[in-house]
């Protein structure tokens, strides 16, 4: 199975630390951000990566190279001067993904999540998501659940933790263009072909410099123990 990590966004919230260096590039705990979610794919025995690329992308190109230094081989999908957003970077890296399933995860959060457990799709559904107790930056969530089955509306909602396990039939119906994967995961739950799971492990959003420095001192603590 392949991994697409998303890492083309301006990250915009995150200024001014990401005017001059990519935030998927911005170190937490000694590496950068995108660094520990190489590491953790290899772990998890996911090692052909694709990474799409659009600002700053040559500084990510340059700093992780082939991937060998995290135990992975990196392709690229160069977007161009515009982020394509997340939906539209997919479907643009969509020929370097190889066949069903594969995952897409975040360069700009932080989890302890195991990717492995996201290994297979039951025939019933098009993708598997992964979500989490809503944050306090996100009191409202995203989606909610019954049983397994995402659904738009309930009495519980959950937020999406940026990780989900995908399969190419999903896009099928997708230009090519800038639009948000939020828009295909909403037409998926109207067809009944949305999957997903709660994590209650570790999970951060690094949206903002005051997050990041959450997560540095984070981990500098646990290395320290």
């Amino acid at each position: 199975m392949r991994a697409m990590v998303l890492a083309a966004g301006r990250g915009e919230r995150m200024r001014p630390l990401s005017d001059r260096t990519p935030k998927p590039l911005l170190p937490a705990g000694g590496k950068p951000l995108i660094g520990h979610m190489l590491e953790r794919l290899a772990r998890a025995g996911i090692d052909d990566i694709v990474i799409n690329l659009s600002w700053l992308g040559a500084q990510i190109r340059a700093a992780l190279g082939d991937g060998a230094a995290f135990g992975v081989r990196i392709a690229y999908s160069e977007e161009g001067p515009v982020p394509l957003e997340t939906g539209g970077g997919v479907v643009h890296a969509l020929p370097l993904l190889g066949g069903d399933p594969f995952l897409v995860v975040s360069g700009d959060i932080w989890t302890d999540f195991d990717f492995a457990r996201l290994a297979t799709l039951d025939a019933a559904a098009d993708a598997r998501i992964v979500l989490v107790p809503n944050p306090p930056f996100h009191p409202r969530g995203d989606f909610g659940l019954d049983g397994e089955r995402v659904i738009e509306r309930a009495d519980e909602t959950l937020t999406y933790a940026n990780i989900g396990l995908y399969r190419r039939t999903l896009f099928a119906d997708c230009s090519p263009g800038r639009f948000p994967l939020v828009d295909v995961l909403r037409r998926a739950i109207v067809a009944g072909r949305l999957r997903g799971e709660i994590h209650r492990g570790e999970w951060m959003n690094l949206g903002t410099p005051e997050q990041l420095a959450t997560l540095d001192a984070t981990l500098r603590r646990m290395r320290e123990r």
